[in-house]
């Protein structure tokens, strides 16, 4: 029994533990003023750069720049003092010079707490943003350009149009390339047609050799050889038949296959 007290004693006294923390951390109360001193001192010192100073800054070491900042008294790490920077020059080209600054105003969140304040450019309104982590210490610089309602609707109306026209250029692209497809077969046709197989002239049938008719003379290279030859046959089918060539005629010689006489 005595166990069991004690153990729900305890339970009790981690149950109490965990609201009061809860209640600390709810009720945890920032210095406004020595977060707008940390606010001012970036913009004022942004402002007052000239683009080598603060290049020089980025050319520092990791740990030299933190041992500047905290020489300095400014609750922040080389890292985000970098991303800051960067944060400011962009907001200097889109709106231009800075004039002045309005009063802050400290929203506290879950995060920690965040400076707000109207800024004023030489080109345009801005909102600028200080957070802060839970202990105190700067995280990030947000500037936010204020534009009118006519400027919304025409970088509106710009996108529109862009973006539709390049939609359309590509649709007009891909039916350019679809229409081109029809040349391919015709393409292809052409380079697989073989050199060898282009137009080459048929050759010429070789002339038929025919012995000489009785009257005539043969013509040709092989002339004089085909007189011979059948000047020769007709002599032995002369011989043969016991009769004279002179009456005989010799239409045409064919050579055959075989070599023996059938």
């Amino acid at each position: 029994m005595k166990k069991k007290i004690s153990l729900l004693g305890l339970v009790l006294i981690l149950v109490l533990g965990m609201f009061t923390g809860c209640g600390k951390s709810e009720t945890t109360e920032y210095d406004q003023a020595a977060l707008e001193q940390y606010a001012d001192f970036i913009l004022q010192n942004f402002s007052a750069m000239s683009p080598e100073q603060m290049e020089s800054f980025q050319d520092m070491s990791e740990l030299e720049l933190d041992l500047t900042l905290i020489n300095v008294g400014v609750p922040i790490s080389g890292e985000n003092f970098l991303t800051m920077m960067d944060a400011w020059n962009a907001a200097l080209e889109e709106c231009g010079t800075f004039i002045d600054r309005g009063d802050y105003t400290m929203e506290v969140t879950n995060d920690g707490p965040v400076l707000n304040a109207e800024v004023n450019f030489s080109d345009r309104d801005a909102a600028v943003e200080f957070a802060f982590d839970d202990k105190g210490s700067m995280e990030s610089l947000t500037v936010s350009a204020e534009y009118t309602t006519g400027e919304i609707l025409q970088k509106a109306g710009l996108n529109t149009v862009l973006g539709m026209g390049t939609t359309f250029v590509v649709l007009i692209f891909l039916s350019f390339i679809i229409w081109l497809l029809k040349y391919i077969p015709v393409l292809e046709k052409k380079f697989r047609k073989s050199p060898e197989t282009a137009a080459v002239p048929a050759a010429a049938p070789a002339p038929v050799q025919t012995a000489p008719i009785a009257g005539e003379t043969p013509e040709g290279p092989d002339a004089a050889d085909d007189t011979e030859l059948a000047a020769v046959i007709a002599a032995a089918v002369a011989a043969a038949e016991g009769t004279s060539p002179d009456g005989f005629v010799v239409r045409s010689i064919k050579r055959r296959k075989s070599n023996k006489w059938n």
